[in-house]
């Protein structure tokens, strides 16, 4: 199913940030980098082992830019170039399956998506090349550049990553299958894990069942109390659900059934940050 996915279409923010002194740090560091070069997965010692978001807990979806989360929020997702809140659970956005606007130089060109004519596929949505996701080799260097930003996410301090655009397979059906999306998800996962951060299903909900598979930990869901899909979230993350609608029906769903179980909230489109004109938070 189509929907907005909302989420910042500008470029990361480049540079190292200082670390964040906050709940939960990690007992060692080890920082992101660019380029497209090797250092894949697999654990390290010493790493935290990875907890998924409290159930329940009030959320922020920061992803357009961060500000101080409103009183009674648990859970803060912040974009990767962005320092963690303090005193909060903290989950670290990275666009994981395909390419920042204009960053398409960043990356190999084999390992952009093309098509029959060799042209670069594009999520004309958001004016993202997709990432080419079809062979296991370059899953494994696709997952190494993603992993340095994951480990990026873990020196700042987050207990968690949010990989989006896991659901890319279903817009280019011709091209990606849903197996190729678990495989390189797991890719992901085994990479978070060895430093100690959860790993978040990004909407697919038809992928929900297959957890044990690609080794996700929550959900983020994007509109399920607006299509009903909010069960199925449940169901197979046992309530660990971080819920983010759009629509004052979307939200009026969601907590009319599970205000009580799952983390939600509503906010604008373009999740603006606080105090911008289009800036939308409620919540149940």
């Amino acid at each position: 199913m189509n929907r907005v996915r909302a989420r910042r279409a500008l470029a990361l923010l480049a540079g190292a940030a200082a670390v964040a002194a906050v709940l939960f740090l990690a007992p060692w560091r080890d920082g992101g980098g660019g380029g497209d070069g090797g250092g894949g997965g697999g654990g390290r010692s010493g790493a935290r082992a990875p907890e998924p978001p409290p159930v329940g807990a009030g959320l922020d979806y920061q992803i357009g830019g961060a500000y101080d989360p409103p009183p009674g929020v648990g859970v803060v997702v912040r974009d990767r170039g962005d320092d963690p809140a303090p005193g909060a659970y903290n989950v670290c956005y990275v666009n994981a399956f395909q390419v920042q606007p204009g960053a398409e130089d960043e990356w190999d060109p084999d390992l952009l998506l093309r098509d029959a004519a060799g042209e670069v596929v594009y999520d004309e949505d958001w004016g993202e090349a997709v990432l080419d996701l079809r062979t296991a080799g370059k899953r494994e260097r696709i997952a190494a550049k993603v992993g340095r930003w994951i480990d990026g996410c873990a020196a700042k301090g987050y207990q968690a990553v949010e990989p989006d655009n896991l659901d890319t397979y279903t817009r280019f059906p011709r091209l990606l299958t849903a197996a190729h999306a678990r495989s390189y998800a797991a890719l992901l996962a085994d990479r978070a894990h060895g430093r100690g951060l959860a790993v978040a299903q990004k909407n697919t909900v038809e992928l929900a069942p297959d957890r044990a598979r690609t080794g996700l930990d929550f959900a983020v869901a994007e509109e399920c109390g607006e299509y009903d899909e909010c069960g199925a979230y449940a169901a197979a993350f046992d309530d660990r659900v971080l819920v983010v609608e759009y629509t004052p029906g979307g939200l009026a769903a969601a907590c009319g059934e599970w205000a009580d179980r799952l983390s939600v909230v509503r906010r604008d489109r373009m999740v603006a940050p606080e105090g911008a004109a289009d800036y939308v938070r409620e919540t149940c």
